[in-house]
């Protein structure tokens, strides 16, 4: 895993996020390319948790509880009728065996102690449960992006999997993921407006940069297990906990 020098991360993030989820809207599940295999999931599931979705959840917002460590973001989900608290992704408030899905996109990575937050969705999974989760890949393809937005590593496949099958998870299928610009131009362009404006950065990433990329957003892909294409730098991952884990 690709780790990056210790730093306050909680403050890098929750600075971060509260900055983009103030000026935010909130945005529906059924607009995300990952809409299809989520649907199918959650209709055959009675109880769902979804860590972390700001204001893009990914699981239907009816029937599903929220966890964010973002204050803004929890408080516009509870005047949009969703049930959502302030939490941290590593001390989830339910009690064990709780949900029968739980979905977390573009959370483990930010988490100093990963497998705490890996132990944490394991504990409130039921047994047989799905997990639905994406993570950065390669430490190559580490960006100042990454620095920036408080990540604390990015995944080689092989450790990731060794992660996740450690408390009892088997991925089940994956595929290609994210919304992160390709063009090394876009994203230095970005590094600069966020570095030298943040708020009018992120009025003109939510006005405009993430309407685009919903647009331009491919249908996913998914493969058995956990396969790597060459140039893939971000994947979503369905994985099943395994009964007796």
């Amino acid at each position: 895993m690709a780790v990056r020098a210790p730093q306050d991360l909680a403050e890098v993030n929750r600075v971060f996020y509260d900055s983009l989820w103030r000026d935010a809207r909130l945005e529906p599940p059924e607009r995300f390319n990952t809409w299809p295999m989520v649907s199918e999931l959650a209709a055959r599931a009675p109880t769902r948790l979804e860590v972390g979705p700001g204001l893009r959840p990914r699981l239907p917002l009816e029937g599903t509880s929220f966890v964010d460590g973002s204050g803004p973001a929890v408080r516009r989900l509870r005047s949009a009728g969703v049930d959502a608290v302030v939490a941290d992704a590593g001390f989830l408030p339910f009690v064990d065996d709780r949900f029968a899905l739980v979905a977390t996109f573009d959370i483990v990575e930010h988490h100093a102690d990963d497998r705490r937050v890996v132990a944490e969705v394991s504990r409130v999974l039921t047994e047989d449960g799905r997990w639905i989760l994406s993570v950065p890949l390669h430490r190559s393809c580490w960006t100042e992006f990454d620095t920036f937005v408080g990540h604390y590593r990015r995944y080689e496949p092989a450790e990731l999997e060794a992660l996740l099958a450690g408390h009892g998870f088997e991925v089940e299928r994956s595929a290609v993921f994210g919304m992160q610009p390709k063009n090394p131009w876009l994203l230095r362009l970005g590094m600069w407006m966020l570095t030298r404006n943040r708020k009018r950065a992120m009025r003109w990433y939510n006005g405009c940069l993430l309407p685009l990329a919903i647009r331009m957003q491919k249908p996913l892909e998914f493969r058995p297990g956990l396969e790597v294409a060459e140039g893939v730098d971000e994947m979503v991952l369905v994985c099943r906990r395994r009964r007796g884990a």
